[in-house]
């Protein structure tokens, strides 16, 4: 998975955009090997 600053998605790819746990990721069920997510908020321990 792609860690990055800030996440493109392109659907034409069958990227789709979803937010969880207040971080953004880009999930492709075609190729999961385009996985990204956007960096966020560090999690609490």
């Amino acid at each position: 998975m792609k860690v990055r600053a800030s996440v493109k998605a392109d659907p034409g790819k069958g990227d789709k955009i979803v937010r969880r746990r207040g971080r953004l990721y880009v999930i492709n069920k075609r190729n999961p090997n385009r996985k990204q997510r956007q960096k966020g908020p560090a999690r609490k321990k």
